[in-house]
């Protein structure tokens, strides 16, 4: 029984790496060879854990041979767009200029039901509210509506918002984060000065500190109180 368990553990190390590195992508977001890949690999680790008799190397080596296939197959679709079509296949315009397009939708076993189900996961009562819509190579469909539907944005309305990008976490569960205090350009010194008038002389009361690219700091203490203060100007912040 044990030496069951260590086999499984073993490949569920391997099935794990072996995934990690097709890279960050949700089972919905696989490429048809990547999906296939999945299921081959899932396949090829149940059989050496399901029997003890079959060696650990013929689910391992086979695993290992798929993610150099994969490799492969990335490394010629980046080089060759005539080798990503015929792997991948190409995006189709399901809706286009607000037209159905029946026939594309026909080619490609896609019904009305279908294009209605992902219309309404996306916010979209109305088909007549949609411009383009394009079903994208992993299956996905991306939805456009017309441009009188769009919601208004900055540039509608003549303004010119500053950069936002990601906040860094300066502490987090109590534990400072030191690369993303070197990354903002604060020294420990200062962090502990901007807290210190809060109360904050320790880093172990703070559930998070941090800090966006507009130069405000967000401090929630284990107790549950909230602070914010401006830690930098506009124009100290450069990630």
């Amino acid at each position: 029984m044990f030496t069951v368990f260590i086999r499984t553990v073993i490949l569920y190390l391997v099935s794990v790496l072996a995934m990690r590195l097709m890279g960050k992508r949700q089972v919905g977001q696989l490429q048809p060879y990547e999906f296939v890949l999945a299921l081959m690999i899932a396949e090829l680790a149940a059989a050496p854990m399901e029997n003890v008799g079959t060696p650990l190397l013929y689910g391992i080596i086979p695993i290992l041979g798929l993610l150099l296939l994969h490799g492969l197959a990335t490394l010629l679709s980046v080089k060759s767009m005539v080798f990503r079509r015929l792997l991948s296949g190409g995006p189709s315009v399901i809706i286009r200029r607000g037209v159905i397009q029946y026939r594309e939708m026909k080619r490609l076993c896609y019904t009305l039901s279908d294009l209605m189900e992902e219309l309404r996961a996306q916010g979209y009562l109305n088909i007549a509210d949609v411009g383009t819509a394009v079903l994208e190579t992993n299956g996905r469909l991306s939805v456009f509506p017309h441009a009188g539907k769009r919601p208004l944005t900055p540039e509608d309305m003549d303004m010119h918002p500053t950069y936002e990008g990601i906040p860094l976490a300066l502490v987090t569960e109590g534990k400072l984060q030191p690369q993303h205090l070197k990354k903002c350009g604060l020294t420990q010194e200062r962090l502990h000065a901007l807290l210190h008038p809060l109360g904050c002389s320790r880093f172990q009361q703070l559930m998070l500190v941090s800090l966006d690219t507009q130069g405000m700091m967000f401090i929630q203490e284990m107790n549950g109180v909230q602070h914010k203060i401006r830690a930098l100007s506009p124009q100290e912040v450069n990630w």
